[in-house]
């Protein structure tokens, strides 16, 4: 059953992503946005090797592509998005940057926070790497526990939601259905795909690749790269296309925009 939404709650289809754009909005112009609408999207990535032919900035770019079109259409304004994450486990690859773990709940948590004392109340990240997922979830805790210390107001409604892109249902399926078991576990061909649709100078470095070493438990960034040579797990990002970019990046905002609808309409409960 679709829920219903109060109508303050969406701002409504913006014209273009820039009008969602956090950093091109004045102070007075947030002010207005919070008069109406009390949520927010946070992009959140990483700078991290994504094989031989894949780019390092896959998983920012993604973050926040699809961040931009959920924002689009649904008139959520959008942080700029945070390109480090926690990718320790890949420094054995050169470009990569990661921040410890420690790092990365620090700063969610601060951002949290920051948008919190201005009166956001739905906080809604939309995450590009896997590897965020678990210290993302304990910046939430802390926040919470944070902004309820420092007698914020609206601090008993502050929410947090972190929303995987390419966990999404019908990202998955199509994901599957596309490309079967050789989709792997990273750099995988459908986020690829959606680097290729945003940047179609990545088509000049795709190439066939041998077969690539299949998944398995990950202890470090030595044992990363003695397991997965080239980076790759299990996965033939030459499958992918520009063409299906376009459709992931359609897939998952549709599906995120609606989990949004329904996150902002929540009644904190």
């Amino acid at each position: 059953m679709t829920r219903s939404i109060p109508a303050p709650v969406l701002p409504g289809t913006a014209a273009s992503t820039e009008e969602i754009r956090l950093q091109l909005r004045s102070w007075p112009e947030v002010e207005t946005y919070l008069s109406g609408c009390r949520g927010v999207i946070v992009p959140l990535g990483s700078t991290e090797q994504h094989g031989p032919t894949g780019a390092i900035g896959t998983d920012a770019l993604t973050a926040e592509a699809v961040a931009l079109e959920v924002g689009r259409r649904t008139g959520v304004l959008v942080t700029p998005a945070q390109a480090f994450g926690m990718a320790e486990h890949h420094l054995g690859f050169a470009g990569t940057i990661s921040l410890q773990p420690s790092t990365l709940l620090a700063v969610l948590h601060d951002v949290v926070l920051s948008l919190a004392r201005h009166g956001f109340e739905r906080i809604y990240v939309i995450n590009g790497h896997g590897g965020n997922i678990a210290t993302a979830r304990a910046a939430f805790a802390q926040a919470y526990a944070t902004a309820a210390a420092r007698g914020l107001p609206g601090a008993e409604r502050l929410r947090c939601r972190l929303a995987n892109w390419f966990t999404a249902g019908p990202v998955m399926r199509q994901a599957r259905d596309l490309y079967g078991n050789r989709e792997g576990h990273h750099a995988t061909p459908s986020e690829i795909a959606l680097t290729l649709h945003l940047e179609p100078s990545l088509m000049a470095k795709q190439r066939p690749l041998p077969e690539a070493a299949p998944a398995g438990p990950i202890h470090g960034p030595e044992d990363f790269r003695r397991r997965h040579p080239d980076g790759r797990m299990g996965s033939d990002p030459f499958l992918a296309s520009a063409d299906d970019g376009a459709r992931f990046l359609d897939l998952a905002a549709t599906s995120l925009a609606e989990d949004l609808a329904a996150f902002l309409g929540e009644d904190g409960d």
